[in-house]
This record gives C-alpha cells, structure tokens and sequence, in this order.
C-alpha cells in the first residue's frame, strides 16, 4: 500500500435507499491504496471546518436530497475554488440539497427525473424505473483520462435526467427517447459522465450508480475510481 501522501475526506448520509455506507465503502481500499489518507464523516458538518476543508485534497460526496447551511455550502465552494476536488455518483452528488442554487452552480447538474418504463412493462418491487439504456462517450471523453479506452456500455438501472450549463465538460451521456406515453415529444441527450471546472478545483459527476450492482459494473467503477484521482488536488493548487 502506498505511504498517504494526500488526504480523502468522505462525507455521506442522505436517503438512506442509496445505501451511502455500503457504496462509499466500495471504495475506501482503492483510495487508500492510491497514497490516500482518509477521513470519513456521517453528515456535512465539516464542510463548515475550514481548516479541515484546507487540508483535504479530495472530496468524496454520497449525500442524497438532504439539506445544508450556508456556512457548510459556503465551506464547501471555497474549499473546491482553492482547490480541493469534489468528486461523487448518481443522487450522491447530482441529487444532493434540492433547495440549494449556490450548490446546483457548483456541481453544474441537477436531477429532474428518472423516467419510468411505459406501460405494460413488469419490472420487480423497488425497480419500477429501471430502463435498459446506453452511456455513450462523446468525442472529449475518447480521450480523457477518466474515460479514455471505454466503449459504450448498457445499463438497467435509473436513467438519469438532468438539467445542467455548458460550463460542464461532457464524457459521456445518455439519450431519453420521445415515447407515446411521455409528454416530451422529442429525443433529450443528458449527460452521464462530467467534469468541471471550479476555481483551482475539479469536479467529476458519474450518474449511474443507484444500486450496489451497477457501482461494481467494470466500466462504472472504473469512471468513479479514475474521477476520483482526476478531480483530487493537483499540484498547481497545493
């Protein structure tokens, strides 16, 4: 195991059907096998801890809906803007602090929906709006570090819908077809994978990731994990 060299503060709580405990802990091994030391936290409290924050290299956030202070959402955008990256998956991290606008310009995506199957269409209890859908990689995540040598892949989980700007740089979306039963009357392409962009900081969005199963989908994990160290400090705002 590599001797830790920068610091990973994981912050987790929120709906508890995103299982933040079991997911984040998917991922502790990795972080620390990666020259992480890494400092778990059960609510955004310490987001309010400045000098905490100051020393933190990477923020790792699976905090569903919930609610935060100003003084904690505050911590949190200077933290990223000097800095520190801010990384996270599905409702974690694009589906966190619905009241917050300040929070929604930071992260650049918000969840609107996950649209249901039509009708007619049997899925098990607790997978009603599990649609079989692609995450196709644009032309910039062909060659970004966190996506570079993927292929397209297909899920059946929670196709993600997402308002977002253009500030995002987009690896990778997902295409919401127009279907007889939807009030949208047209094709609507979100994206599924993003980075950004924060002052000196970096963020890394990975949509999919509702349930334990598709965390440990290979090409899942492997856009977390490599987020992860793409959005971490670097050595230009240490």
């Amino acid at each position: 195991m590599t001797t830790p060299t920068r610091k990973a503060l994981v912050v987790r709580g929120g709906w508890d059907g995103h299982k933040p405990v079991e997911a984040t802990e998917r991922f502790l091994p990795f972080l620390r096998e990666n020259g992480f030391d890494v400092r778990v936290e059960e609510s955004t409290e310490v987001y309010a801890d400045a000098a905490a924050l100051a020393a933190t290299d990477l923020i790792v956030q699976s905090v569903t809906m919930s609610e935060i202070s100003r003084e904690e959402l505050g911590g949190l955008r200077s933290a990223v803007e000097a800095g520190t990256g801010l990384t996270g998956w599905h409702g974690g991290i694009a589906d966190s602090f619905r009241a917050s606008s300040d929070y929604l310009q930071l992260v650049g995506g918000q969840f609107a929906t996950h649209p249901a199957v039509g009708p007619g269409v049997e899925r098990a209890e607790g997978e009603e709006n599990y649609r079989d859908y692609v995450v196709e990689f644009t032309e910039l995540g062909r060659r970004h570090p966190i996506t570079e040598g993927l292929e397209n892949f297909t899920l059946r989980t929670e196709q993600y819908w997402v308002l977002f700007d253009e500030l995002n740089d987009v690896l990778a979306t997902t295409t919401h077809p127009a279907e007889p039963e939807q009030p949208w009357h047209r094709p609507h392409t979100s994206p599924a994978v993003w980075t950004r962009e924060w002052g000196a900081g970096r963020i890394a969005v990975a949509t999919p990731g509702h349930s334990l199963d598709i965390l440990d989908h290979p090409s899942v994990r492997t856009i977390i994990e490599r987020g992860m160290l793409w959005a971490a400090r670097t050595a230009s705002a240490s």
